[in-house]
Parts: structure tokens; sequence; C-alpha cells
């Protein structure tokens, strides 16, 4: 289920360079955010978030993406902070979709999931074909699904102006197992483990946490290790948008039909809000930070 579109372009020399090793990795510009909305709110949502983000959509088509009978209202939206593919089912949604979070794209599917289960993740759903290629789910330990996807025909993006975070948010009881599966899985490399990161960038400001940032060829991942006592809207978000200027996107967000959940804060990594659009889909944005 990954995008059904692309646009010429090639990877930067930034991000071939975010690993020694991609593996079955294609880029950071091929990966998708699954947002599930219901069909009503389609036009808002996908208006709202390319407002938003100044991107811009693919024209929407009606498919089956699963293994079994359903049918989608489908598109993707590209922009230049990432990208998302956004389904609005029609039918019920077949049990474990709708639970991934993320689609990565890969150079060999059946590849993908060997090396997936030799890094200790499970196979929710074996590999299966889609309109244009392959998929499959895997889960890695602490309950984290991500689908992972093969063209037919192999797509070419450009490349994104920032990398957008992959936000996964675990128990100390499997923090360790699931970097120690999602970094062989994907051949990244821990950049930063700290046991004492300021809670406000979780809405707990005074309290400490435990934060792990992973980087591969796949893009950024950041591990939020917590206890589970965290307020709304934080562990709702599944992906974290990097833009030049906070507070124009936060207008540009309200203007479009989104709504602030959580107001800015300064955090060690610079300033953080989080936004929900219509549909439902929540999402952090923090400003990038000079490379």
């Amino acid at each position: 289920m990954g995008s059904f579109a692309g646009t010429a372009g090639a990877t930067s020399s930034s991000e071939r360079d975010l690993a020694p090793s991609i593996g079955v990795a294609v880029g950071p510009q091929y990966d998708t955010t699954h947002v599930y909305v219901a069909e009503a709110d389609l036009d808002a949502f996908v208006n709202s978030f390319t407002a938003t983000f100044d991107g811009r959509a693919s024209p929407r088509g009606v498919f089956q993406v699963t293994p079994t009978p359903s049918q989608t209202a489908s598109q993707y939206i590209q922009t230049p902070v990432g990208m998302l593919s956004v389904f609005g089912f029609k039918t019920p949604v077949p049990y474990p979709f709708g639970a991934e979070r993320t689609g990565y794209l890969v150079t060999d599917i059946d590849e993908a999931v060997k090396q997936a289960r030799a890094a200790g993740a499970d196979v929710i759903v074996a590999p299966f074909d889609d309109p244009i290629g392959r998929d499959a789910i895997v889960q890695f330990p602490g309950g984290v699904d991500m689908q992972l996807y093969w063209h037919t025909k192999a797509p070419h993006y450009g490349p994104l102006e920032t990398v957008p975070v992959n936000r996964v948010y675990l128990s100390p009881y499997k923090a360790d197992a699931f970097v120690r599966s999602f970094v062989r899985f994907s051949k990244g490399h821990v950049v930063r483990d700290d046991r004492h990161a300021d809670a406000a960038q979780i809405g707990l400001p005074g309290q400490t946490f435990r934060r792990i940032d992973v980087v591969s060829a796949f893009g950024k991942l950041t591990a939020f290790v917590t206890d589970g006592r965290l307020p709304y809207p934080y562990g709702r978000e599944l992906t974290g948008y990097a833009v030049k200027d906070l507070d124009a996107t936060l207008d540009k967000a309200k203007a479009s039909g989104a709504s602030i959940v959580s107001d800015p804060v300064k955090t060690p990594d610079g300033r953080t809000a989080m936004i929900q659009f219509p549909g439902g889909y929540v999402a952090e944005i923090h400003e990038a930070r000079p490379e």
C-alpha cells in the first residue's frame, strides 16, 4: 500500500549518507505515513495537509489494497517534508490493517521480510499482491507495526527538504529489544540515547524520560520510552515534521482547518507543537535545525 505515483528525481548526497549500509531501503522520500480517515473526511484532510506543508495530492482512486476483499478510496500526498498514503475505506477495514504506521519502500519484498524476521520482527501479514506491487506487514518488539512495500515499476521521487521522524512510543520493558531489532533490520545506528531527556517534548514539563534517536537509510526514527502516563495527544502522533518556520506553518494549519492541540514549547532540539488535522490525524511539527 505504498504511494501510487511519483515524480522524477534522485536521492540527495545527505540522504545517501544517512547510514553506512542501505540494506533493503530505498530512501526516506519513498516512505509514507499511513493515514486512515473516514471517507467523508478525505477532502477536508487532504486539503488541510497539503495547504499546511505546501504539498500536492495524487488523483483519488478506489482500490483493493489488502489481501482479502475490501475497497478504499486512496491517494498519496507529497510534500517537501514527507509523504503520506491516505485511505478512506468504503468497507470495514480487514485486520490488522489500520494499525501499521509507516510504509517503507524496499528493493526486494521477500528479502526484506527475511531480514525483518532475522532481526526479531514478526510477520503479521505475509507478502501479497497489490495494484502496483507487493506488500507485507511486520511487527517489531514492542508491538510496532510497519508495512514493507515493493513496486513492480520502480518509482523515482525527488529528495525531501527535511526528513520526517517516525515517532514510536515504547515501554521500558521493550525499548531495548525494539531498538536492537530495528537497527539490525534497517542497517542504521543510534545517534542519541538520552536517559534524562526533557519530558516537556512529550507534554510533561519538569520531568525526564528516555529518548532514543535512530538514523538509517529509511530515514529518522525517535523512540520515546515512557510509563504510558501521557497527556493527550502525545502517543497518538505517528510522524514528526521539520519546518523552517514553526509559527508560519501553524498559521497555515489553522487557516486550513487544522487545530493546535499542544502549543509550542521549547525543547533541546528547538520549538515543537502538535496539531490535529480534519479527520483526526495528529502530527508533531518542529523547527528544523541548521545542518
